[in-house]
């Protein structure tokens, strides 16, 4: 079994993709030249979504996705699972780069999302390891727990009402055995699943509706026709009358458009996942409510309980991709400070063993908070910016891309994040980098503020069990 583990881990599969075991992906698209309505590439939670709803409301429309690898590979079959309302990076950036009518506007969105994952998934009883156990935002020094206070009342006052609670240390006590945790933001109306699972229960109900699915079918080239656009791999061509272009992380690395290679980059994340909790290590955790948890540090760190009974984390530090290698899917010293972390939360566990590592690509751009355009004449749509929150984001996404391309006035194709003007990504890579080290050093810095009396105290403890 630990040869299996380490030869996933160095395929890059997340942890998800290797719990699913074997997984027999759809034929590529065969050599020849195609006519479609719809194109969709990209096969993760948007695009199948997309699909789907695409051909609910159009039966008689062509619709074909295609994947450059097998679906899961990406950011939908390697994320945390957290079916969350957080939209962009904090509530407190959105309200000053966007003000509060929209945060507000944002906020309904995210809370739409996260109902229409949860209503999708008990409709169509879809295995997908689906819990709505809700989520802990949680604070470990008195400056966080300040901060903390700080976003409960922004948040309560952009949700509607009894959306959010607030425990102190004695609240968080009686529900999880973390000493180092001082507060906690609580909002029941949150989830998590098994992310590989439901992309590819995603995938059955497209095919169900009728759209055609083609994996490993890479896109070497898009180019605008007449007719439409043109869409090359590297043994067919395929011509669309509307290309939908859900690529999230990747969406850079496309050759097409120039416009494509200026909404984002991947910002990279990893995790680690525990070996299963006996029932003697759960009694005394205490985690009962199974509730997902996400820390309010500027570097996040997130963790939830899977269906086998482990504790997965991820977060903390990042990877940024400069180029277009998009291979930063093994850090060692992120592991090691994940584990590290899992280790001083939770010290009943410290003996507890890491079984599994992996890292994954999310997309981030300079406005932090997503992105659904238009290239040309609207004929290309994307969808790009996610910043690591996409579960429900993405998936709400999908119906509103499909309004979009029906040409619908909705509620959901009026959401403000449809083409607006996005700060694009500065050409090459010095202007990035240095953009990325500035802003990294700044919340690192922060965070080793607001930390630096733990850190004391970790090491006063350590020099006390060599002196005991």
């Amino acid at each position: 079994m630990q040869s299996k583990v380490l030869e996933d881990m160095n395929n890059n599969y997340s942890f998800w993709q290797h719990k699913y075991g074997a997984y027999l992906p759809n034929e590529a698209l065969p050599k020849g030249s195609y006519d479609t309505d719809v194109l969709i590439v990209g096969a993760g939670y948007t695009g199948l979504t997309a699909a789907r709803e695409l051909k609910r409301d159009n039966p008689d429309l062509n619709v074909m996705v295609l994947d450059a690898n097998e679906i899961g590979f990406g950011a939908s079959g390697r994320n945390g699972g957290f079916n969350m309302t957080l939209f962009g990076m904090e509530p407190e950036t959105t309200v000053l780069r966007w003000g509060k009518a929209k945060a507000r506007e944002a906020q309904t969105y995210m809370q739409k999302a996260v109902a229409y994952v949860r209503d999708l998934v008990e409709k169509e009883g879809l295995d997908s390891d689906y819990e709505h156990t809700g989520m802990w935002r949680v604070a470990y020094t008195a400056s966080q727990e300040k901060r903390l206070k700080n976003t409960y009342r922004l948040l309560c006052g952009l949700a509607k009402e009894g959306s959010y609670e607030f425990y102190d240390q004695d609240e968080v006590r009686k529900r999880l055995n973390a000493p180092q945790v001082r507060a906690a933001i609580y909002e029941p109306e949150t989830g998590i699943l098994d992310p590989c699972k439901h992309v590819r229960a995603l995938k059955k109900l497209a095919e169900k509706a009728g759209a055609k699915i083609y994996e490993n079918s890479a896109v070497t080239s898009i180019c605008k026709v007449n007719s439409g656009v043109e869409v090359k791999t590297s043994n067919a061509i395929v011509r669309a009358k509307k290309l939908v272009l859900a690529t999230n992380a990747w969406t850079h690395t496309l050759s097409g458009p120039r416009k494509l290679r200026s909404r984002q980059r991947a910002v990279w994340t990893y995790q680690v996942v525990s070996d299963p909790l006996t029932e003697q290590e759960w009694n005394a955790l205490g985690w009962d409510d199974r509730m997902s948890i996400e820390d309010n540090r500027q570097l996040v760190h997130y963790l939830r309980i899977t269906k086998c009974g482990r504790i997965t984390m991820g977060g903390g530090n990042i990877g940024f991709e400069y180029g277009n290698d998009m291979d930063k899917w093994h850090d060692t010293n992120v592991w090691q400070d994940l584990e590290d972390h899992f280790r001083w939360l939770f010290p009943t566990l410290s003996h507890k063993k890491i079984y599994y590592k992996w890292g994954g690509a999310v997309s981030a751009n300079f406005d932090m908070v997503p992105e659904i355009g238009f290239i040309g004449d609207e004929n290309i749509i994307y969808s790009s910016g996610c910043i690591g929150h996409g579960v429900s984001l993405t998936q709400l996404n999908g119906r509103l891309i499909a309004d979009l391309i029906s040409g619908v006035n909705s509620e959901l194709s009026r959401f403000w994040i449809v083409n607006r003007h996005a700060i694009p990504v500065p050409p090459g890579n010095f202007l990035s980098y240095a953009g990325v080290k500035a802003i990294t050093s700044v919340l690192k810095g922060v965070d080793w503020f607001e930390e630096r009396d733990l850190r004391k105290a970790s090491k006063a403890d350590t020099k006390g069990d060599v002196d005991a």
